[in-house]
């Protein structure tokens, strides 16, 4: 059986963390979103993969390879060239346009082919749903999902009539201009007839094209409304709310890695956590190589990356940090992302590093000193300007053991 992932896009609402890495593979639990796909493709009997790719692609080819490790065959489909100056350019074809560049290259689609968006954990009984798409006889099926009516905007809505058949398509409609609250999960199953309506050499997607000239051609085109796990990761509040989950147990299936040593604390291999005026309140997870100092309050649910460091009496509430992150000591950071040079708070609002000084946290493998103001009370906080647009409450510094604004 063939499967093929859509992961050409750049992932805009899903900066920073899309600066260094492509959309599929931001990590959760430590793993790519992408590995989960194809984990869950190969339980299935999925054992020929093609991917798109384009922004930041070696990174996914290089992980995945030729997919032997997982038991199955990886093929990649490049989007982009390379221009007079040896610089590799990104040039995504759309989703339905990805899919005709291989049709065109090497006749792939040759049978019933499962798609799948490359940024959301799923566990759909794909058998299931095969099925059913073989029962209606349809040329394509998209599997939908209930949606609250306030986020309609945020995705594909599908219009069907009672026997399932599309009628119409809308892409993220406002709220009071929405048929249905049936959104486009991303998962699609198609005829290799399908491919025959996407012009060749043109950009071309499926939401916003393909569909509606299925619908117009009059097509047996279905939507599936089906009951499974679909969490998207569409901008960087979902990213935060599934780390959240996947922590607090909620996301079956998905365990936290590494050695449970107290009630709500996980640790990889090697960590050193000084407990001197230290408390963690789990749910939390710490990550190989990661050195906590005295006097730190680590509340969950957090995941703080391997190799990071958390300087004495620093205070973590509910945030995410990414690999090799350095903290300095007395820093408070409330429902936070911290990636390389930046920091998203839970609402989605984006800071450079740089917007404080002296900076308050920096790559854990540079080799520096200490910085420390100079101040006349060897109690005074660790001093830093404050954020512009954050509460507070939200990335401050604290005096030991008396967070200010706590």
């Amino acid at each position: 059986m063939k499967a093929m992932i859509l992961a050409a896009g750049k992932g805009t609402r899903v900066r920073p963390l899309t600066f260094d890495l492509p959309k599929p593979m931001i990590p959760i639990l430590g793993k790519p979103v992408m590995e989960y796909l194809v984990e869950h493709l190969a339980k299935y009997g999925v054992n020929e993969i093609m991917v798109n790719v384009s922004h930041l692609h070696k990174k996914i080819e290089e992980y995945f390879s030729d997919g032997q490790r997982f038991g199955i065959q990886i093929g990649y489909s490049f989007e982009g060239h390379t221009n007079d100056e040896g610089d590799v350019v990104p040039l995504p074809m759309g989703s339905a346009g990805g899919l005709k560049k291989i049709q065109d290259f090497g006749g792939f689609f040759d049978d019933t082919t499962i798609v799948l968006c490359g940024d959301a954990l799923i566990d759909l009984d794909l058998h299931s749903a095969l099925y059913e798409h073989k029962q209606k006889g349809a040329l394509a099926s998209v599997i939908t999902k209930e949606v609250p009516w306030e986020r309609v905007s945020d995705y594909g809505v599908v219009i069907s009539d009672e026997d399932g058949r599309v009628v119409s398509f809308q892409e993220k409609p406002k709220q009071k201009d929405a048929l249905s609250n049936q959104a486009s999960t991303g998962i699609y199953i198609f005829e290799p007839q399908v491919l025959d309506l996407i012009p060749s050499n043109t950009q071309f997607d499926i939401g916003s094209d393909l569909f509606p000239l299925l619908v117009k051609k009059g097509l047996p085109f279905y939507a599936q409304k089906r009951f499974f796990n679909w969490i998207d990761i569409g901008n960087i509040t979902d990213f935060w709310a599934v780390l959240q989950r996947v922590l607090m147990g909620e996301v079956a299936e998905m365990d936290v890695p590494g050695k449970q040593i107290r009630e709500g604390l996980w640790v990889g291999l090697n960590t050193s956590i000084d407990w001197e005026g230290t408390t963690i309140e789990g749910p939390v997870y710490l990550g190989s190589g990661v050195r906590i100092e005295a006097g730190c309050k680590i509340v969950g649910p957090a995941w703080i990356g391997h190799g990071s460091h958390i300087g004495a009496g620093s205070e973590l509430v509910r945030s995410v940090l990414f690999e090799y992150t350095r903290i300095s000591p007395k820093v408070r950071l409330n429902e936070m992302i911290v990636f390389n040079n930046y920091s998203v708070s839970r609402d989605g609002k984006m800071h450079h590093v740089s917007d404080y000084a002296p900076h308050i946290w920096s790559d854990a493998r540079e080799r520096r000193r200490s910085v420390r103001l100079a101040r006349k009370d060897p109690d005074e906080p660790f001093l830093t300007r404050k954020m512009p647009g954050y509460p507070t409450a939200d990335i401050h510094t604290a005096k030991m053991g008396n967070p200010a604004g706590a």
